[in-house]
């Protein structure tokens, strides 16, 4: 065979539901890449660095326990006020990030996308790992805190099994920000006033997830409202398992990874149609 000679390679037209996993393997440089740069270029040209991982969060706790705390008085089962809101806001910052990189996939990387060729999913599959580091460092902040109140006498160890499940549950919540993420990408290449709702929506879904109050401290005629959401027994599973306040529902667990795996599909449909035409739109 001529080294020179050039060969083209004809391939079917892309199904819907065809997800190139070995493309997926033989991009894994790419792959990683992808979340070096997220976490180097997050922060570049900062002074803090990545400092902000634990001045956002630390911020935000203090911020609940004045307003929702001391001025509105909602209670926290009996869990000294940090570690409540501080379990909250580790779980729900890694969701949030997740779904806000993962829903921006198409008009963030629109250059890239139409000028290389690689599975797409490389994009928001790195975000959301990057974002896995961003949560640890808060997590270790939050065992620090835990640590504290235990060793100080004010809050008693109440680790309950389900803790095994953790890896499970941040799984579940990054796959949930990518389904939902991917979704809203793909929609906003050809509607944009939905990036005028991602950022409010998001703020409103936070209040309709156990985070700054406890599942206890809400009404009977409205927790159906708040089961509904398939977030709500992942946090509450969360602090069941690590302070012994809230619930763990099998039940509710076991819908919300039902939910997930609808979400998925109907995403990874969507996505592939999308990556099919986007650049006649974008």
């Amino acid at each position: 065979m001529n080294p020179n000679e050039v060969i083209s390679h004809i391939e079917p037209k892309k199904k819907w539901l065809d997800v190139d996993i070995k493309g997926l393997w033989r991009y894994r440089d790419l792959y990683l890449m992808y979340i070096k740069r997220d976490i180097v270029t997050q922060y570049k040209q900062t002074i803090l660095g990545p400092l902000w991982y634990l001045i956002q969060p630390l911020m935000t706790t203090i911020m609940y326990m004045f307003v929702f705390a001391k001025l509105a008085g909602i209670p926290t089962d009996g869990i000294p006020q940090p570690l409540f809101y501080m379990a909250g806001i580790t779980l729900w910052n890694y969701f949030s990030t997740c779904f806000t990189s993962c829903s921006s996939v198409f008009a963030a990387n629109s250059g890239v996308f139409g000028k290389v060729y690689f599975p797409r999913l490389v994009v928001p599959l790195s975000s959301c790992t990057s974002n896995l580091i961003r949560m640890a460092i808060q997590l270790l902040m939050f065992v620090m805190i835990y640590i504290y109140y235990v060793a100080s006498g004010k809050f008693e160890v109440n680790i309950s099994w389900s803790l095994l499940l953790f890896p499970l549950l941040i799984l579940m919540v990054g796959l949930h920000a990518m389904s939902w993420g991917l979704l809203i990408s793909s929609w906003t290449t050809k509607y944009r006033d939905l990036n005028f709702l991602i950022a409010f929506g998001m703020q409103l879904f936070m209040y309709a997830t156990p985070i700054i109050y406890p599942i206890s401290f809400t009404p009977e005629a409205y927790r159906p409202f708040l089961e509904i959401n398939p977030l709500t027994p992942i946090f509450e599973a969360f602090k069941y398992s690590c302070l012994g306040a809230g619930t763990f529902d099998g039940s509710g667990l076991l819908y919300s990874l039902c939910f997930l795996c609808v979400t998925m599909f109907f995403s990874v449909i969507v996505f592939n149609r999308t990556e099919q035409r986007f650049m006649d739109t974008v």
